[in-house]
């Protein structure tokens, strides 16, 4: 289901792997790869613009302001590369062009990855327009500036190159090699999806200029970039769409695309925070948001195959597919119990200092940290005998009432 494939292209591992994967494939098949593509030439000179250019229209409505400057970034080396270093690199102007876009493009791609994230078509964007027009003004200066000097000095010594593996000087490879894992680090922990963008199209354009004298090899490794560009786009769309924002587990969204496709047999179960209104009332909304995470943390540990869902506010729906309610009644109850006999300790943000250090030695100095238990009280129905989604989650909401009513904290049917 939709809901569930896209999830997967969502994960970590899949954001970093699926670069890595097809650009070490491109590697290794890099010869036939080329080749089978040359009866296209055509095409492949213009395909990275119309990709890329499409990345850029499509990521302002998405608000993938970094995604849509790093598809920019890779037209204007694609340009570049097309219009000023398609003579060989033993002339010295061509050198010194292949020199400054291989250094200036991944300190840009660094650059963005530093940046905070804000659209294209903003007064942020048009100043990092200005910035780069700059760059590309200095960039003439000092190629019409050295064009007829001798710098095999320079070449010899400071970028020396690896003529028989790589035409990329020595540092340059380090450069990418130390920015790809500052950006892998990134995909990693925090998961953005323009942590994937730039990661991406640093990979590849590593790979262009390595590999710099075989033909074709820009235009097919930067159409295979945008492509990835375009999929993560996708992807940062459907979480957009799909994704509660607040605890990261699908919305009501997922959940009303997943009804539409259920079999015969399925349980759905209604689950809400039990005196989440007076909660919030005394400790404040921020501590109720960390409730709510911390529920959709422990749902998405329920075993016998459940889908989890925020339903709205502080109700959650799970989903057990091919499953009746007495398969499912046992998993729901350990959900239960273990957000019950879990102390969450309060945070408390209106005294927190807004210096990391100081709320670090802060938090040495507190010997005890207040800590409340919450409880959840759930309501489950299965599909017998109405297999109507919308009836049966109508039961399961009743189920739900009736646990309220009988004291909460519990598993009613």
């Amino acid at each position: 289901m939709p809901s569930i494939s896209f999830a997967i292209f969502r994960s970590a591992g899949v954001r970093f792997g699926l670069p890595l994967i097809l650009a070490v494939l491109m590697i290794f098949s890099l010869e036939p790869v080329l080749i089978s593509f040359s009866p296209y030439r055509g095409l492949l000179l213009v395909l990275p613009y119309v990709l890329l250019s499409l990345v850029i229209l499509l990521s302002q409505p998405f608000n993938q302001g970094k995604t849509a400057l790093t598809a920019l970034l890779m037209i204007v080396a694609f340009y570049i590369i097309q219009n000023y270093l398609q003579s060989p690199l033993s002339d010295n102007q061509t050198h010194i062009i292949y020199v400054l876009l291989a250094t200036l493009l991944p300190l840009n791609l660094l650059q963005l990855h530093l940046l905070p994230e804000r659209r294209l078509f903003s007064r942020f964007g048009t100043g990092y327009l200005i910035f780069l027009v700059c760059q590309l003004a200095w960039g003439a200066l000092v190629v019409n500036h050295f064009a007829e000097q001798d710098l095999s000095g320079l070449w010899d010594s400071y970028l020396y190159a690896l003529p028989d593996i790589s035409p990329l000087p020595v540092l340059l490879i380090l450069l990418y090699l130390s920015i790809g894992l500052a950006c892998a680090s990134a995909i990693l922990k925090r998961n953005h999806g323009y942590d994937q963008a730039i990661f991406t199209s640093l990979l590849f354009a590593g790979i262009t200029f390595s590999a710099f004298d075989q033909d074709l090899i820009s235009s097919t490794a930067f159409s295979v970039a945008a492509v990835l560009l375009l999929l993560n786009l996708i992807t940062c769309s459907h979480e957009l769409a799909y994704v509660d924002p607040l605890t990261g587990i699908p919305g009501r969204r997922a959940l009303e695309t997943e009804l539409k496709h259920l079999g015969r047999t399925y349980t759905l179960a209604m689950l809400d925070v039990d005196h989440f209104k007076t909660f919030n009332d005394t400790h404040g909304h921020k501590t109720g948001d960390d409730v709510l995470r911390l529920v959709a943390q422990f749902m998405q540990r329920v075993r016998g195959g459940a889908e989890v869902f925020r339903y709205g506010g502080e109700e959650f729906t799970v989903l057990f597919k091919g499953k009746e309610s007495s398969e499912c009644i046992d998993h729901l109850d350990q959900l239960r119990q273990d957000i019950a006999n879990y102390e969450m300790a309060i945070r408390q943000y209106d005294d927190r200092p807004s210096s990391n250090q100081k709320g670090a030695k802060m938090r040495k100095k507190q010997s005890k940290q207040k800590t409340v238990t919450v409880t959840v009280s759930i309501g489950l129905a299965d599909s017998f005998p109405d297999h109507n989604p919308a009836a049966v989650l109508k039961a399961a909401d009743e189920a739900l009432y009736k646990a309220k009513k009988s004291g909460r904290n519990k598993v009613s049917q």
